[in-house]
């Protein structure tokens, strides 16, 4: 990558009142298990889903230590068209990515929730991914979202339940519809991030047409790419229009394309800024 574009980026970086240096490169050995530090807990949980009328399955990483008498916050973590709730376990390693943080004292206790992003009966991986049906079903699980899988998790897990407790990003397709659900919903989100989302990303002006309530009401917004990722134009013109309203974000370009080299470091950073007081002043 060329220098200028990693100066533009810490610069945009540091408009954000972000400290200069915990933005780079996850260092080597962020995502490798060991063995000697504690770790958290990854499950497989069924919930009640009346948008889908089926049952559908999520993963629910909590953290080292955990304890029902202790309430946490929620990042809801998404997955890509191609994926399911297992995308980020089998590529992404979380759970080693969040222990190895832990460790180090880099992240608050959270739990992160990891569903299946494609609100449909059959929505397994696999097959005609791009078929339209399949396409619409991650515009579907919005509601299934607010409406379904955050009240079952506020019902059966030791959470935070406000706005300022509540995160959602992703990857890819699952990075468009937390950028759209998020800053759709800024009732419910105050953290919202984006690593190489999709084209389905909505316009700009649609996706933000009240620049003024981003900047009253969202604490942290993220948006991160590859520099070589086909879909970063979409990434771009987000960033070209917050910029132009001058709205408060994170705008990070990277070495790399689109996978999950460049995903697994947006997780690394953007979970070690989550949950924590920002100096609102700065940005």
């Amino acid at each position: 990558m060329k220098q200028p574009m990693i100066l533009f980026a810490l610069l945009v970086l540091c408009r954000c009142a972000v400290a200069q240096e915990t933005i780079k490169q996850a260092p080597a050995g962020f995502d490798a298990i060991q063995a000697s530090i504690p770790h958290g807990k990854i499950d497989s949980v069924m919930y009640p889903s009346k948008t889908v009328d089926n049952d559908r399955r999520m993963l629910i990483y909590t953290p080292p230590g955990y304890s029902k008498k202790k309430k946490y916050p929620v990042l809801y973590l998404l997955h890509g068209i191609g994926g399911d709730e297992k995308e980020w376990l089998n590529g992404g390693s979380p759970q080693v990515i969040l222990d190895n943080l832990y460790k180090d004292k880099k992240v608050e206790p959270m739990i992160v929730v990891m569903p299946n992003g494609r609100a449909m009966k059959d929505d397994r991986a696999g097959g005609n991914v791009f078929e339209p049906a399949r396409v619409e079903a991650f515009a579907t699980f919005e509601k299934d979202l607010l409406t379904d899988l955050i009240p079952f998790v506020e019902k059966n897990y030791p959470v935070l339940t406000d706005r300022e407790h509540r995160a959602i990003a992703g990857l890819s397709m699952g990075g468009g519809q937390s950028l759209n659900f998020g800053l759709g919903n800024l009732d419910k989100f105050a953290w919202v991030g984006g690593f190489s989302s999709a084209p389905n990303t909505k316009a700009p002006e649609v996706l933000i047409p009240d620049p003024a309530a981003v900047k009253a009401q969202l604490k942290l917004l993220w948006i991160s790419c590859g520099d070589k990722d086909d879909l970063i134009r979409f990434s771009e013109r987000t960033h070209d229009y917050l910029a132009q309203h001058d709205v408060p974000h994170i705008y990070y370009i990277e070495p790399g394309v689109h996978d999950f080299k460049v995903w697994k470091n947006g997780l690394y950073l953007f979970s070690q800024l989550i949950f924590k007081p920002v100096d609102l002043s700065a940005w």
